[in-house]
């Protein structure tokens, strides 16, 4: 096949993870995660096809949406004014489109660079890019989003985009990630918790990489179980906030994915007890992965994709 014939080709976009990567395939973004259980690789977009690239912005379309994979250098001392350039130039390359979704893995996302963490470098520099392309109001346009750490060597930033203007959910029991105060670092995070987006016949519902947080506080530090009743509630709440229902749409005809990101590989096993049956059904796609979480005293984070027709 000719590179022409390989940009027209159409192919399931796959995420793939784990501690090394596959063989170079164009379609497969690796992401320096190790898989604990689940589905091996994600799947969630089944006809994109890769149009080209975008100033360093890996471009794929889908339907009328638009998706984005950035790789680039981690640099401790950098992670700011770096992650500042890569959102500045995702936002560049879906410019005229609407942020439906954005995933983000941050090498050593809880260590201390001169004494400040690695998420709250990536929170000042996200943050300053969306103002400097939206204005002070850019609140408004923020997107359902994840950060979570990786064992790679490179920021990696997957975004999906979208013609139509989407809806953007809080939960009624948390404040909104973006008016977290001073705390939580200089800048706090920019992410909507959850985002309702159509493409033609389909509705997408795309739900936060969601924790055990209330208000702004971290709810029962280190405590697996506690955590987890803390996180099924707040999913709970955001599903039936986002028109879902309180058990994210489990009674509809919706395909669902869903991400368990742990802390310990250990927690594994009692982690798939406590949630499959209770949380996600046979028919669903679920990964779990170990991962850092954005705060040191989190053990778990959920995140759920929904696509359903009409």
């Amino acid at each position: 096949m000719s590179s022409d014939d390989s940009l027209r080709a159409v192919h399931p976009l796959t995420v793939d993870f784990g501690e090394s990567a596959p063989v170079a395939d164009p379609t497969t973004l690796h992401i320096a995660a190790p898989w604990l259980g689940g589905a091996t690789r994600e799947e969630i977009f089944a006809d994109a096809r890769p149009i080209g690239s975008d100033d360093g912005v890996s471009l794929y379309r889908c339907g009328t949406l638009l998706l984005g994979h950035v790789h680039d250098l981690f640099v401790d001392r950098e992670l700011a004014v770096r992650t500042e350039s890569v959102y500045g130039r995702l936002l560049k390359a879906c410019a005229g489109r609407h942020l439906f979704r954005i995933w983000n893995y941050v090498p050593r996302i809880n260590a201390l660079t001169d004494g400040f963490e690695n998420y709250r470098a990536f929170c000042l520099g996200r943050s300053l890019a969306f103002e400097k392309d939206f204005g002070v109001g850019f609140h408004a346009v923020l997107p359902a989003a994840s950060a979570v750490g990786s064992h790679g060597e490179h920021l990696d930033v997957i975004f999906v985009a979208g013609e139509v203007a989407p809806r953007h959910f809080e939960n009624p029991v948390q404040v909104p990630a973006y008016q977290y105060p001073i705390q939580h670092g200089p800048r706090p995070p920019s992410f909507a918790r959850a985002t309702v987006a159509r493409d033609g016949a389909k509705t997408f519902t795309f739900i936060s990489g969601t924790a055990a947080i209330r208000g702004h506080e971290t709810v029962a530090p280190g405590s697996l179980e506690e955590q987890f009743d803390c996180t099924l509630d707040n999913l709970r709440l955001i599903s039936a906030t986002a028109g879902l229902g309180e058990r994210l749409a489990a009674d509809r005809p919706v395909r669902r994915f869903f991400k368990i990101y742990l802390r310990h590989a250990a927690d594994f096993t009692r982690a798939r007890k406590r949630l499959e049956g209770v949380l996600v059904k046979p028919s669903d796609t679920i990964i779990y992965l170990q991962t850092d979480i954005c705060r040191k005293a989190l053990n778990v984070e959920i995140e759920v994709t929904l696509v359903g027709n009409g």
